[in-house]
């Protein structure tokens, strides 16, 4: 038996019209989704001027980092110069791409920018087993011209490429970076949910300070590619 307090039992059909209910919040809220998306797909965007990065094999201007692609996701990684382990979050998310071939067949590619050294971030890539292409924008005032500035949060940055010519088309930082997680979509299914003191949930359910759940860094280091 468990300790931890349990939801109501009740009988079949009880439960099929509970379950009917909350199923007709959640397809309320996927139209809601497409709507959102579709006002996505309708942004105005921005010209952004030239910018080089570095990569791998030097010095890359951005309109090169699409490797031919038309559109490029950026996740932009917080970065603390000359720490082992970085941000526990933002490992955690790019811990989750491992197949990303799937994006050619759209034209596109989603890649890790950060502001720390090129260097730096491929030893730390290296490290903890991630498996996406990493570039940095150390020396450039991309990061900053995008809403990611050195010793600032993470964020994501979605361009359009015509040529040579690169565009901005959406931005998000925060929690609206969760919509790309399938992290936190699959625990928000589970009877606990997240366990954080800030959720809604039932009286004695477990909570505990955010992020206390969450991996350090060094664990994710443990699980290879392949493993």
């Amino acid at each position: 038996m468990t300790s931890k307090p349990l939801p109501s039992v009740t009988d079949e059909a009880t439960w099929r019209r509970r379950l009917g209910e909350l199923r007709a919040r959640e397809k309320a809220a996927t139209r809601e989704l497409d709507a959102i998306a579709a006002q996505r797909r309708r942004l105005p965007m921005v010209r952004l001027p030239e910018y080089t990065l570095r990569g791998p094999a030097g010095p890359v201007r951005l309109a090169d980092v699409f490797d031919g692609k038309s559109q490029l996701i950026a996740y932009h990684h917080m970065w603390q110069p000359g720490q082992e382990w970085q941000c526990p979050g933002c490992t955690g998310f790019t811990a989750q791409f491992w197949k990303l071939e799937f994006l050619d067949d759209y034209d596109a590619r989603f890649v890790v920018v950060t502001q720390g050294t090129i260097e730096e971030a491929l030893a730390y890539k290296r490290r903890v087993g991630n498996a996406m292409d990493w570039y940095s924008t150390a020396g450039s005032s991309f990061g900053a011209d995008v809403g990611a500035p050195e010793g600032g949060g993470f964020a994501v940055n979605v361009f359009l490429r015509d040529g040579d010519t690169v565009y901005r088309t959406w931005h998000t930082d925060g929690r609206g970076v969760e919509q790309l997680s399938h992290t936190f979509p699959l625990i928000d299914l589970l009877p606990y949910g997240r366990q954080e003191e800030w959720q809604d949930v039932p009286a004695g359910w477990p909570q505990a300070p955010a992020y206390s759940h969450w991996w350090r860094s060094e664990r994710y280091a443990r699980y290879g590619v392949g493993d």
